[in-house]
């Protein structure tokens, strides 16, 4: 048995820092957190670092180049997750955005044989759509925007069972409440998003068995003194956690401070990047179901200004929501990975490093720089 010792680091475990202990590991699997080592352990020097959890991504639409949408194969949900541990993401859903029948077949095959190869950093998929609103639609194509039918319902349910996590995005305008009961019985993750329905509604439908409000506040129903919408939904309901884009552009900073004092748990807020393509490339440009996707200025646009997507990995979202609205860094931490473990239901394997989680870690110098990423105890990026 191969056993290594990560030392020197001040070790985040997901609850709390520890001073002079070392991360052991093998198999892939943390042992302990410990201050004396088994003589056999091969030491990796971390002197002076910060040792914490990999983060951990519940939407990325592409990275590297690729976009899941043009390139729904196993090679890139690859490219994908290997463009994403550059910044610290260890697991990741790669997210299929609204497309036809054929395509998300293909993206479901993709992500089983992916699982089947154990491609680094994959953890399962995000189905955002097609059966969103109209009239929340964001930057989805509302050509391709359908309500669910039973051929749907079935060929989803025929999944069951063949990711860690699989999480789909749905509207309470094209889904009904049997159907959400029907896939959080399989073990899907239910989440309601691009919908404009009441409050009301949103509380039935986590009632029924929704469990996650994607991207908070964005191609939603806000929150109005008479009408709570979705965000009051999401905010007030205990057992609803909320993905949430900290990049500046599609929530004002001063949005996410109140919501993260106001929401009520266990279910809690937690970040997603929702990136495109451009991660870890210098493209300006990318197409989408056919549009131009206009790159600029750390937005990410089509040609009539509507938001689509972002521009921004984990590493960065962590450093917005720590330094620009002053969340104590152990919290911006959990945020990146405890909190979207416990929002699938994966806490026991992901997001911490206590004794039988996965040994899947990041490495960053004091100043939250990225020095290196571990995947199942195997460092898979190393900072030039």
């Amino acid at each position: 048995m191969s056993r290594t010792a990560i030392t020197g680091a001040r070790i985040f475990d997901g609850h709390d820092w520890h001073e002079d202990k070392a991360l052991v590991f093998s198999n892939g699997i943390v042992e302990a957190l410990a201050a004396d080592l088994p003589a056999d352990a091969e030491r990796v020097d971390a002197a002076g670092a910060l040792l914490v959890p990999g983060f951990i991504d519940l939407q990325v639409n592409g990275g590297g180049g690729v976009m899941l949408n043009s390139e729904p194969t196993v090679d890139g949900i690859r490219q994908i997750c290997a463009a994403h541990a550059q910044f610290g993401t260890t697991a990741l859903l790669p997210t299929l955005i609204t497309d036809t029948p054929e395509i998300t077949a293909a993206t479901i095959a993709a992500g089983k044989q992916a699982r089947e190869t154990h491609v680094p950093g994959f953890l399962g998929l995000h189905l955002e759509g097609p059966h969103l609103s109209i009239a929340r639609k964001g930057a989805h194509d509302p050509a391709l925007i359908r309500p669910m039918t039973d051929t749907d319902l079935d060929r989803l349910l025929a999944c069951k069972g063949s990711f860690e996590a699989l999480l789909i995005t749905v509207a309470a305008e094209n889904v009904t409440t049997t159907q959400v009961e029907k896939l959080a019985a399989a073990g899907f993750i239910v989440s309601l998003g691009h919908t404009d329905t009441t409050y009301d509604t949103a509380v039935s439908y986590a009632a029924a068995g929704a469990r996650m409000v994607t991207h908070l506040f964005n191609a939603m129903s806000p929150l109005g003194h008479r009408q709570p919408g979705v965000v009051g939904a999401a905010l007030s309901t205990a057992s609803l956690f909320a993905g949430l884009i900290a990049d500046g552009f599609h929530v004002d900073p001063a949005s996410i401070g109140i919501a993260l004092r106001a929401k009520q748990g266990p279910g809690k807020i937690f970040l997603v990047t929702d990136a495109m393509s451009t991660i870890g490339t210098d493209l300006t440009s990318f197409t989408l179901n056919g549009r131009e996707i206009l790159r600029e200025g750390g937005r990410l646009t089509l040609a009539d200004g509507t938001l689509a997507g972002a521009d921004i990995d984990m590493l960065s979202s962590i450093r917005f929501i720590h330094e620009k609205l002053g969340l104590s860094l152990d919290e911006a931490l959990r945020m990146a990975s405890l909190y979207p473990a416990e929002a699938v239901g994966l806490q026991d394997r992901y997001g911490s490093l206590k004794a039988e989680q996965h040994a899947s870690f990041v490495i960053l110098t004091p100043g939250l720089d990225m020095q290196s990423t571990w995947i199942g105890g195997d460092c898979v990026h190393r900072q030039a």
